[in-house]
């Protein structure tokens, strides 16, 4: 890698930006899925400067009883803390850690990178939340428990919800909230449900873009025959209509292509390589507020591979204007023009098997963050 790393380093010049490092990750085998997204973390600015802040003011942690929080402080704190401007680090702590808490990671099998960074995300508000309430025993209103931020039901909150769940510094990036209404066609009354959201998981089709994936996914949908909905003023099944919309942005919005379909008729999983165009500056528009809101893109976690049970995960990345491309242990500057190189094939069978599988954009002008 030192060779690599120099020539890195000679690529950028007098560009290199100050105090700024880039290192490569050690793969232990596997845990391309895992480092691609830790290098996506580690470039998202504002989540790693208040994991650094963290670990800055909870130094004596280090010495308590450790977990993901704290061997992600580590290894972030290591790559910052480098003398060096370019390597390789082996993030062994953190991926010790992973495979004790969770035996999905376990296996020398391919590992899916969205479902990685979901549990760590969850994970790591977890145990923020635990400490918040640890340290607020003595008070009386302690906190209630975290909610699981996923694409899941089993997340709504009613719109009167009272008890406001702890607001970690994960979820002040992260989170939104989605709201899902649903308009009964018989009385017209709407009923409102809110969802929090760590990522959006959009459905794709061939020769589409982001844009096109986000209006499908706030589509009217009627609920008619079997789906029938149960209206609670008229006290029985309705037809109605449903949509989905985004009723709060989060300032760095995660979108996940989903890639990855069951077909039924060859009772398994087969990936989609479909052309999806994602642009470097997205407008979100058709959110409750209706105001548009501008994101640049920083990141995006590739999939390599024709299948979904192989393959290989890299990741690029945007820092101080210039695009690099991530492999595990080795890192490289890229042309931004390149980036469109994984939209993904126009054609169903082709021998490009690169496609933007994770997406991170960060809001443009969304003030401080803190």
């Amino acid at each position: 890698m030192g060779a690599a790393g120099s020539k890195l380093e000679k690529a950028l010049g007098d560009q290199f930006p100050e105090g700024e490092r880039y290192f490569g990750l050690e793969n232990f085998g596997n845990t391309c899925y895992c480092n691609s997204v830790l290098q996506a973390l580690y470039f998202c600015v504002p989540f790693r400067e208040q994991l650094l802040e963290y670990y800055a003011n909870n130094k004596s942690l280090a010495d308590g009883e450790e977990n993901l929080l704290t061997c992600l402080a580590d290894l972030f704190s290591q790559i910052s803390s480098q003398k060096k401007k370019t390597g390789v680090i082996a993030p062994k702590r953190f991926v010790q850690r992973l495979k004790k808490q969770n035996e999905l990671f376990r296996s020398y099998m391919h590992q899916d990178a969205h479902e990685f960074l979901n549990f760590l995300l969850n994970e790591l508000v977890d145990i923020l939340v635990r400490e918040a309430k640890s340290a607020a025993k003595h008070d009386q209103e302690t906190s209630p428990p975290s909610e699981k931020a996923a694409n899941g039901p089993n997340n709504g909150l009613p719109n009167g919800a009272k008890k406001e769940p702890l607001v970690t510094w994960v979820h002040k990036n992260f989170q939104g909230i989605l709201t899902n209404e649903t308009r009964c066609l018989r009385c017209e009354t709407v009923t409102a449900r809110d969802e929090i959201f760590f990522d959006l998981s959009l459905d794709i089709e061939q020769n589409s873009s982001i844009t096109s994936c986000l209006k499908n996914f706030s589509s009217t949908e009627t609920l008619n025959a079997e789906d029938k909905f149960f209206c609670d003023k008229c006290c029985s099944l309705q037809e109605a209509q449903k949509r989905m919309k985004i009723k709060k942005p989060p300032h760095v919005l995660v979108i996940h292509l989903k890639r990855f379909k069951y077909i039924e008729q060859l009772g398994r999983y087969k990936k989609l390589s479909y052309r999806v165009v994602f642009p470097l500056e997205l407008k979100l528009s058709d959110t409750v507020e209706d105001a548009d809101i501008e994101y640049s893109l920083f990141a995006v976690v590739v999939h390599v591979g024709s299948g979904p049970n192989h393959g290989h995960y890299v990741s690029l990345v945007k820092s101080h204007n210039h695009w690099l491309f991530f492999d595990d242990e080795n890192v490289e500057m890229i042309d931004e023009s390149a980036v469109q190189t994984f939209f993904g094939s126009s054609q169903e069978y082709s021998s490009n098997t690169d496609h933007g599988y994770i997406l991170f954009y960060e809001s443009i002008g969304s003030g401080d963050r803190n």
